[in-house]
């Protein structure tokens, strides 16, 4: 499943690693902005679990793991670097209240001049649902009716509705984004979840193939979209480049390989490699940068 596309270049926000000092998170901003990146990608959590209560807790991310609320950050951003493209990957969508999630996503889209991507997911982290008041046994269910809702409240100033799980009387956010709808692109790796990001979303954050290698995966995806009668050639696809290990011929090798696979995007992610504080993290980014020049 061949397809040279030139793929726009993006950096994942380390935020894990790079201490919650504005300074830091600043000049790492700049310095994407600097050195020609085109997107800014973030990861969401909202509550960390402890692992000694949770015990065994073997999850990627704890209570001892910084997250910056991301839609406060992209605020932040817009501000700081305006031309970047801000990427949500992933929002957590069923955690969260949808009119809620519409109207902050409009304002960042309003800020950025039309150029944020919307990643949502429905997570893991029973623990975080808890906290939020959500329900997290039937999240996947009510996943689909709220990006219907969401590409709604983009679109139409008035509007009702009365779903499965949720209820809009003649009511509306004001002001709308820019773009009417704002992409909406999902990440998972179930075939359910890739089913369905084939069939509703505009985009796809890969994360694990299905069987058979992400050349079978795509085709199946592309299969999976045509069948629903929506066109695959304006599909999104978002690559990522692990770049908190390796050099330049592993990190141009990845870049390569998503290429050839079709990608539209892709984003170098410096994290989990032992880098520490944004001098680190930045002088990475400029190497990765330099690689794939």
């Amino acid at each position: 499943m061949a397809g040279q596309r030139t793929m726009q270049l993006g950096v994942v926000f380390p935020q894990t690693e790079i201490g919650a000092d504005v300074s830091g998170v600043r000049a790492y901003v700049d310095a994407t902005k600097d050195l020609g990146y085109q997107h800014f990608l973030a990861y969401d959590h909202v509550l960390g679990a402890d692992p000694e209560h949770y015990a065994p807790w073997d999850r990627p991310y704890s209570a001892h793991t910084q997250f910056h609320e991301i839609m406060v950050l992209f605020g932040y951003v817009a501000a700081a670097a305006p031309g970047l493209e801000l990427v949500t990957s992933v929002v957590i969508l069923p955690q969260r209240q949808t009119a809620l999630v519409a109207k902050q996503a409009a304002e960042i889209d309003l800020l950025t001049g039309g150029k944020l991507r919307l990643g949502v997911g429905i997570g893991w982290n029973f623990v975080e649902y808890e906290g939020l008041g959500m329900n997290f046994k039937n999240r996947a269910r009510r996943y689909e009716e709220q990006i219907e809702l969401l590409r709604r409240y983009w679109q139409e100033p008035v509007f009702s509705h009365k779903g499965q799980y949720e209820s809009v009387t003649a009511a509306g956010i004001n002001p709308l984004p820019i773009q009417r709808p704002i992409p909406i692109w999902i990440g998972g790796s179930a075939e359910a979840a890739l089913k369905r990001a084939a069939e509703i979303a505009d985009g796809f954050f890969p994360q694990r193939p299905l069987e058979g290698g992400w050349a079978a995966t795509l085709a199946q995806m592309k299969a999976w979209r045509e069948a629903a009668g929506k066109d695959w050639s304006s599909y999104g696809l978002e690559a990522r480049v692990n770049a908190g290990t390796g050099g330049p011929d592993d990190w141009r090798q990845t870049y390569d390989e998503w290429q050839a696979l079709g990608a539209t995007h892709i984003t170098v992610n410096t994290m989990n490699g032992g880098l520490v504080g944004p001098d680190q993290h930045i002088a990475r980014i400029r190497e990765v940068k330099a690689a794939l020049a």
